[in-house]
């Protein structure tokens, strides 16, 4: 085999960190080993909403994986009560031993037998895995005693005791109660191998900040935009009319806890204006949907209307200025602060008239409706700098950008929030940017490129109007694939009372997704094999209880938005979905709605799942069979020929010499 002489610049380099033909070889032997392996399990959620109790009590349970392992391992060794309060305590192991220390007499007992149970659990889930990749998850105070417990045969009459003696040092020394605890997040992490976000953290639920403090602390995830993440990711850049719509929803979906807490985002000057402004204003519209979880007074619930009004005209105003500077965009049908006759209190839209059911807009202009008023430009200019100097949303916007995108392929699965933009005719929308035409994939890559820019370039430059343009048009542009309908009627559902002016068109993807011609046009477009892949889509819930099936195209796509948001529970009837692909197929879990951590650790109430199989392979998937595999694959033959250019002089060898 000859060199050519970039190949053995790149060979020396590799030689820098494999010096010699001892560790070359060793290295090639350990990632054949690797490929060997059954492929690690892979969880896909999506449409999260904030509902942080729910997903964290999924993930915890790995959708059931974990339970149902429990109940493989023990079988009939264990009763039923045994097998949930083992699979809670794994859940939950902090707030479960607080209960068990209260009511449990042979304390040292219960740990003894709990130890050996997670054990034998921990040295199940581990089992697919290499040492080194268990090694690398494995707590730090523990490392030693858990790896020793994993590969120590109990049932051996010669390490019985060796093993007892660990577990009775670990009670002896009270360490027993921290051991537990991490041992049983290794189980939670080793159950789930990789984990897919597939849109939406934000919005309507209270906590998605925690969410992504969770998510932080996941080696193997990545996130597909939505549309709700866009809002928030867009904010934190800077965008007003963004900040405006966030702040909105924020009120009327009762979480500005989440605004002002969590993110420690200013909101006073809002409230303060907002109820000199509005001060005899009914805002009956403006009603916050209260989720229960708040006790508020009237007072209370009264400044949060007369705050989300206030917010929702500047969003209309701040949206107006920013269609009329980007016609492009093309969505001049929601210029409608200009269509309103503020005489008669009507609106135009389209050919038809409507009545407006409120007439009392202070601060809007009628000869020039988009301009804010000095108090709202201070308000916003005070909000805007209170966005960009959260240090947490930036650090969380910091982790969307590095983990997420518009889409991810991986492992034969393409995922993506919204749609591809189609035309009726089933062919992918043609959209213009800056000059030139996009459509299908490029279209994707362009939007991920806009945002990624508009980013980085306000970061080294202070501003960047155009980008955060762009990034506003993802979350109402009729042909953003995020969003996918023809216009958001934001304005019409406040104000109008004509429910036909609600109406928001979908794009024809979302019809044309039922053919398995349209999930074959697609994978083909992202350079899949159609016959082998599939589609992972999100954004719209599935109505599962008017008998929608989130299986589209023959299998070829699957939906899984199903309503994890309490908000949309009633529409769906279930409360989400989870994708789970392990080496032997493709599952889908449908999960019942979730009570509250509280009742799953007091109870020990798990989400009621229902797991139907989609797809099950002929031949268990090994890591080979992965990406992971198609890169290690690269990587042995790339140490193979590091090999023989040594073995020819090439390249010479650092021996260590003892």
């Amino acid at each position: 085999m000859a060199f050519s002489e970039q190949e053995i610049k790149y060979l020396k380099l590799l030689s820098k960190k494999y010096p010699s033909i001892q560790k070359a070889s060793t290295e090639i032997i350990n990632l054949k080993a690797i490929l060997s392996l059954p492929k690690g399990t892979e969880h896909f959620m999506s449409d999260i909403h904030g509902e942080y109790e729910a997903f964290t009590h999924i993930v915890n349970s790995a959708s059931g994986v974990i339970k149902r392992r429990i109940g493989e391992i023990f079988k009939d060794t264990l009763r039923d009560a045994e097998k949930d309060g083992l699979a809670t305590l794994i859940y939950y192991p902090n707030e479960k031993i607080r209960l068990v220390l209260k009511k449990e007499t042979a304390i040292e007992e219960w740990y003894k037998i709990t130890l050996h149970r997670l054990t034998k659990v921990c040295r199940s889930v581990s089992s697919k895995y290499t040492r080194s990749k268990v090694r690398k998850s494995l707590p730090k105070d523990f490392a030693y005693v858990i790896e020793e417990l994993l590969h120590v045969d109990e049932n051996q009459l010669n390490k019985q005791q060796y093993y007892d003696g660990i577990m009775e040092t670990i009670i002896s020394t009270g360490r027993a109660k921290e051991f537990i605890v991490e041992l049983s997040a290794l189980i939670r992490r080793l159950v789930i191998d990789r984990l897919h976000i597939v849109g939406d953290i934000f919005d309507r639920g209270p906590h998605p900040d925690l969410i992504i403090e969770e998510l932080l602390k996941y080696d193997g995830v990545d996130v597909q935009w939505g549309n709700h993440d866009m809002v928030w990711m867009g904010a934190a850049m800077g965008s007003q009319p963004l900040i405006a719509t966030l702040i909105r929803i924020a009120a009327r979906y009762d979480n500005l806890s989440t605004v002002e807490d969590a993110y420690g985002i200013n909101l006073l000057p809002l409230a303060t204006f907002a109820m000199q402004v509005y001060k005899n204003d009914p805002c009956a519209a403006f009603k916050p949907k209260l989720t229960g979880d708040h006790s508020y007074n009237e007072d209370e619930i009264y400044m949060v209307q007369q705050m989300q009004k206030a917010i929702a005209i500047i969003q209309f105003k701040l949206e107006g200025q920013l269609i009329k500077r980007r016609p492009e965009f093309k969505m001049d049908d929601r210029l409608l602060l200009e269509q309103i006759d503020f005489e008669k209190y009507t609106i135009k839209i389209g050919r038809k008239t409507y009545q407006l059911n409120d007439t009392n807009f202070p601060t809007i202009d009628p000869q020039d409706p988009y301009t804010l008023t000095d108090q709202e430009k201070e308000v916003m200019d005070r909000l805007a700098k209170s966005f960009l100097r959260s240090h947490k949303l930036q650090r969380h916007l910091k982790f969307l950008l590095n983990k997420g995108g518009m889409y991810k392929v991986f492992n034969s699965n393409l995922m993506y929030h919204g749609c591809i933009p189609m035309t009726p005719e089933g062919e992918f929308k043609r959209v213009k940017i800056e000059g030139t035409f996009y459509s299908g994939k490029p279209l994707l890559d362009k939007y991920d490129e806009i945002i990624r820019q508009c980013y980085y370039y306000k970061q080294n430059t202070g501003d960047d109007s155009v980008g955060l343009d762009y990034v506003y048009y993802l979350w109402p542009g009729p042909d953003s694939s995020l969003f996918g309908k023809t216009k958001m009627a934001t304005f019409e559902r406040y104000f109008i009372n004509d429910k036909e002016t609600h109406a928001e068109e979908k794009n024809p993807y979302f019809t044309l997704r039922d053919q398995e011609e349209l999930s074959i046009k697609v994978l083909n477009e992202f350079n899949m094999d159609a016959d082998h892949s599939h589609i992972v889509n999100g954004h719209v819930p599935v109505k599962l209880k008017k008998g929608e099936n989130p299986v589209k195209g023959k299998g070829k796509m699957i939906v899984i938005d199903g309503g994890l948001a309490k908000a949309y529970q009633p529409v769906t009837g279930i409360a989400g979905y989870t994708l789970i692909y392990n080496s032997y197929g493709l599952m889908l879990a449908a999960h019942e709605p979730f009570e509250s951590k509280q009742k799953a650790i007091e109870e020990e109430r798990d989400i009621v799942t229902d797991l139907s199989l989609l797809e099950k392979t002929s031949v268990r998937k090994r890591v080979g069979d992965t990406d992971v595999g198609i890169r290690l694959k690269e990587e042995i033959e790339e140490l193979e020929q590091l090999l023989v250019a040594f073995r020819k002089g090439y390249i010479r060898e650092v021996n260590e010499i003892k």
